[in-house]
């Protein structure tokens, strides 16, 4: 599979999610998209960057997008994670890393001074024609979510 790369249109995609349903990108044409990738439920750079989303969601929703987390942890453990930090978004199970592999997040990381494979922290927005129009690799939490904000201010005034 060829990873998707910027101006190009994001393949249509299911993948089961929080509250018991099934994603489809499709369902969502008509909004942007941001969809974050993560390492893994309950960790600590992973529970702020959430929380900042979880913080900012009045602002990206005035802007016309949907917050949309992905890792390779199960729909039980997303479903006790977007619980217990009142995650107003769903979260979505790559557990067999389709997705990763489509946006190219699977990366070999050090751990401990031992090589392993995870996600790297990255995030796309996707407009409402599903094109993919901005990506954020090598992500840091801190300032993260302002950063989309401002593409997404940026990509409204220019849709107007």
């Amino acid at each position: 599979m060829i990873p998707i790369s910027v101006g190009y249109a994001v393949p249509d995609f299911e993948l089961p999610s929080t509250g018991n349903k099934l994603f489809r990108l499709m369902d969502f044409r008509g909004s942007y998209v941001v969809l974050y990738f993560y390492p893994k439920d309950n960790t600590p750079g992973c529970t702020q960057e959430g929380q900042t989303f979880r913080d900012n969601i009045d602002r990206f929703t005035a802007l016309n997008a949907v917050i949309v987390g992905v890792s390779r942890d199960t729909v039980r453990v997303h479903e006790g994670f977007k619980a217990k930090q009142e995650f107003p978004f769903e979260l979505l199970s790559d557990s067999d890393e389709t997705l990763c592999h489509l946006f190219d997040v699977i990366k070999l990381k050090n751990m401990y001074g031992k090589q392993v494979r995870g996600i790297a922290r990255s995030t796309f927005l996707v407009d409402p024609d599903g094109v993919l129009v901005c990506e954020w690799r090598k992500v840091k939490v801190k300032g993260h979510s302002d950063e989309i904000l401002e593409a997404l201010d940026k990509l409204a005034g220019e849709r107007l």
